[in-house]
């Protein structure tokens, strides 16, 4: 019983243990996962939250591809080209005594709203003609009064015209018949279910499950070019974030390598001013910031014919080339490393410089793995100090700015979807570069023993 008994308390410990990790898991990752499904949906907001939706259908990703491939030739964005033609198939059920009059359009729906709503884009129905519905097949409804009815609709692109990126469709029946089935589901009912409507009938596989996305990056166009301006926000950030990384990690590791290991006049203080500036929050400092920037440094950069650094990368890498906290953890690092190490390299007639890029650097990756990640964290989500240096054109905007005009020209029409889906987008980077390094966060240093 004694032996039982312990492997019994044994199991139960583990199970409460895997219990907790489980349940911990849970209520981290819970959010996560239902953001990025809400991303997904036509209405974010609806409630209850349902995990079944549309664009989580294997069946609706297996049409979307092939409307896009019929539509356009593009299976995974879709779209409309001259000489194509798509067909859809709905099933209705047509309550007895219902007359089963259903009624086909291709609305006259501008494609985007928001920023998008500014371009003159080409409207599908001034180019695509609709034949249909035409009744395929009908049979008797099983345990209902009533018969269940396949219609067919077929879209045609007639002559020359432009690329349609989206072809809508407006399906409006009598009260009393139901939708039963689609060759592709709808993106929603309106007029309490007697019209079923799709915006798009030539998704794609992309074009339909991440809709939102898609239309992040072709809505969001500047006005002078044409181009897409979420894709230039998010190069914007790559690019600020890698020359961050860099300058983050050469000059704190250099800097990092002076405070632990050399000896030189003012070295104290200057370790204690770099953890007092490490206290002092960047609302203080901005305004003077703001003003070296404004007038150049100092009036420096008119000497280049440059009169401020403001809405510029430079004044923004300028003013963040390196911080004190990153400093701070390569100095800390560096002093764990054994003095023997150095001392060996010098004795082989090594300088300062060849000990740290030969010898310490190669034995800090950890530290600058760690390093890397928080640094490209922090620029990549930065939000306060370029929405103050950055503020004309859209252009040069980085993507947490980028985001915040989102939410300023769609919140106002509740088209919360392409928000989420923007903000979803931003996370994907961190989450990547966290899953790559993450090794860095629990490795630590390692390093041999030297023999006397």
């Amino acid at each position: 019983m004694g032996a039982k008994e312990a492997v019994r308390r044994r199991w139960a410990a583990l199970g409460w243990a895997y219990g907790l990790l489980l349940a911990f898991g849970v209520f981290f990752v819970a959010p996560f996962v239902m953001g990025f499904l809400a991303s997904l949906k036509t209405d974010p907001l609806e409630w209850p939250f349902r995990l079944a939706f549309s664009q989580v259908s294997p069946k609706n990703w297996a049409a979307a591809w092939r409307l896009g491939q019929a539509g356009s030739g593009d299976p995974w964005l879709g779209g409309m080209r001259p000489g194509r033609q798509v067909a859809l198939e709905v099933v209705y059920f047509v309550p007895r005594g219902v007359e089963p009059t259903l009624l086909a359009e291709i609305p006259r729906r501008k494609p985007g709203a928001g920023m998008g709503a500014v371009f003159e884009t080409p409207y599908a129905s001034d180019h695509v003609t609709l034949e249909g519905p035409i009744p395929l097949e009908r049979r008797p409804a099983h345990q209902e009064e009533g018969e269940i009815i396949r219609y067919r609709l077929v879209l045609r692109y007639q002559g020359e015209g432009p690329f349609l990126e989206r072809v809508p469709l407006d399906l409006e029946a009598p009260r009393g018949m139901v939708l039963v089935e689609a060759t592709l589901d709808p993106t929603r009912f309106e007029r309490r279910g007697r019209v079923a409507s799709w915006d798009n009938v030539t998704p794609g596989l992309l074009g339909y499950v991440f809709h939102n996305y898609v239309r992040a990056f072709r809505e969001t166009r500047s006005l002078e070019t044409g181009e897409s301006l979420f894709l230039r926000w998010t190069l914007n950030s790559f690019f600020l974030a890698f020359v961050k990384v860099v300058t983050t990690l050469v000059f704190a590791s250099m800097a990092g390598y002076a405070l632990a290991r050399l000896r030189f006049p003012g070295r104290q203080a200057l370790f204690l001013f770099m953890l007092f500036s490490m206290m002092v929050p960047g609302q203080v400092t901005f305004i003077s910031n703001y003003l070296v920037l404004r007038d150049g440094i100092f009036g420096l950069s008119k000497l280049f014919g440059v009169e401020t650094l403001l809405n510029t990368y430079t004044g923004l890498i300028l003013s963040g080339l390196v911080g004190a906290s990153a400093v701070f953890i390569m100095k800390q690092f560096f002093e764990s490393i054994p003095r023997e190490v150095e001392e060996a390299a010098l004795i082989d007639g090594a300088t300062p410089l060849q000990t740290l890029f030969r010898i310490v650097l190669p034995m800090s990756t950890p530290a600058l793995g760690a390093l890397a990640i928080l640094t490209f964290q922090g620029t990549w989500n930065e939000f306060f100090w370029p929405f103050i240096v950055l503020t004309s054109p859209r252009e040069i905007y980085t993507l947490p700015i980028g985001l915040l005009s989102f939410r300023n020209a769609y919140g106002q029409v509740g088209d919360w979807g392409l928000i989420l889906a923007g903000g979803f987008f931003s996370m994907i980077p961190v989450l990547i570069l966290f899953a790559v390094f993450q090794r860095y966060f629990v490795e630590g240093v390692n390093v041999g023993a030297v023999k006397e």
